[in-house]
């Protein structure tokens, strides 16, 4: 976190600014000036952006209570929920989803969702990749490698953001790390507290009028901060720092009391307080509004943490206690977001994803929760130009395992990937030994072929 001290004032753009300006995580997207002026010159600065939002279900959702409901199960299997039908004639989902069912046309749940790790961490949902096979420097986020490989969209955004907030469960909060790739491609994280280390002392909002100031101020916070080793590898910090600071751009676009109250109001605000047990994130519906924001503003890719998903049983509430609190949320956020991005002819170039790190156990236990259960998830695909309007995947009876069109992790990296514009058959990025590492671990994982 970057803290810049200093009394109101205007800029020449004529917006005001506030008294106190935090900027945090400036290791994002780092190139120097000339890489940024080739990047850009390569990327087509101006045109087209595809985009991603990530929304990721903390703690595993139950997919059998909202996508894949097992209504001939027995009953200590099948839940209390009912289904109901959609508008695509054969997909039925769960009732606590109504806003889902009417636009079922644009959305496409994934109910065989393979190759969880079963961690409890955002880890797999961020990389594709296992913890437990990496490379020196660790694997790099979907957002890192984005960043990367197609450099940001306009001076003064960065490329990947994070808007996850701190958590108890720390896997829970990651919202994907740059690993072999270095800091300069970290997410941008406006809500990261408690980095307090990185203040520029005696900088205040006035000051950034004067560049050699402010250049003299980064000079020394960089010599402090090397001693420490924290600012290793950042040989963009000048460019990235001063283009942030000295645009309007990223604070306007985090600035939600700009938007229209009755905007934020469909979206459903929600909550700041942590759901559930309280190790995990809130409710807070202003995140998927956020999101559209970043991306309208120039983001490329956007992940979030939204709820506590991981539902054992008292005394923390059962499964369904929880999903009757959690469901009419997500199904109120989600499609506002999609309705927003429509609205604003932004729906054919970002792609959002709605996932967990694995499912929950078809028996519920004694306590009235599920468990954790890596063998089969869910997911949840819509926008991008995908083809919506259909489930893709088919689980047995009982909601146990895959029988029909398992979908791995990696497929759906790969189609994020397309959505993007970006081969996964050729685009590599380079690890620490300087060796070209493809996107995906195994060449057999393509697009789905459903959905492009």
């Amino acid at each position: 976190m970057i803290s810049i001290a200093g009394n109101r004032y205007q800029h020449c753009d004529g917006l005001s600014r506030r008294s106190f300006l935090k900027v945090g995580g400036l290791a994002m997207g780092g190139l120097s000036l000339a890489d940024l002026l080739r990047l850009e010159s390569q990327a087509g600065v101006g045109g087209s952006q595809k985009s991603v939002i990530m929304i990721f279900l903390s703690g595993g959702p139950p997919h059998q209570d909202m996508f894949d409901l097992k209504m001939e199960a027995p009953v200590e299997i099948r839940g209390e929920f009912s289904p109901i039908q959609t508008s695509v004639p054969g997909i039925d989902i769960c009732e606590h989803l109504p806003q889902m069912a009417r636009n079922m046309d644009r959305l496409v749940p994934i109910k065989t969702l393979v190759g969880s790790e079963g961690r409890h961490a955002s880890f797999q949902c961020m990389t594709g990749r296992k913890v437990t096979q990496q490379p020196a420097g660790g694997w790099p986020s979907f957002g890192a490698c984005v960043s990367k490989l197609e450099g940001p969209v306009t001076r003064g955004m960065p490329p990947f953001v994070g808007l996850s907030p701190p958590m108890k469960a720390a896997g829970w909060a990651d919202v994907g790390q740059p690993g072999f790739l270095g800091l300069a491609h970290a997410a941008y994280k406006p809500n990261a507290d408690g980095q307090e280390g990185l203040t520029l002392q005696g900088m205040t909002l006035d000051k950034l009028l004067d560049r050699k100031s402010l250049l003299d101020s980064l000079d020394r916070l960089k010599r402090d901060a090397d001693a420490t080793g924290m600012m290793d590898g950042m040989d963009a910090f000048h460019e990235q720092a001063f283009g942030i600071l000295t645009s309007s751009r990223l604070a306007d676009a985090l600035d939600l009391d700009q938007e229209d109250p009755q905007i934020r109001d469909k979206y459903g605000r929600g909550s700041p307080l942590n759901a559930g047990y309280g190790d995990a994130g809130p409710l807070l519906n202003d995140y998927f509004l956020a999101a559209r924001r970043l991306i309208e503003a120039g983001v490329r890719v956007v992940t979030l943490a939204y709820g506590r998903w991981d539902w054992h049983g008292r005394p923390h509430g059962t499964n369904f206690e929880n999903a009757r609190d959690h469901l009419p949320m997500l199904d109120l956020g989600v499609m506002a977001l999609l309705d927003d991005l429509k609205d604003r002819g932004l729906d054919k170039d970002v792609t959002v994803l709605v996932w967990g790190e694995f499912g929950r156990t078809p028996r519920i236990n004694p306590n009235g929760g599920r468990d954790h259960w890596p063998q089969v998830g869910c997911a949840l695909m819509s926008g991008g130009g995908i083809k919506a309007g259909q489930s893709i995947g088919k689980t047995n009876r009982l909601g146990e395992h895959a029988v029909e069109r398992p979908v791995h992790f990696q497929e759906i990296f790969a189609t994020l990937y397309q959505n993007l514009g970006i081969d996964v058959n050729t685009a590599t990025v380079q690890d620490l030994h300087g060796r070209p590492l493809y996107l995906v671990d195994d060449r057999g994982f393509q697009p789905l072929p459903e959905l492009v």
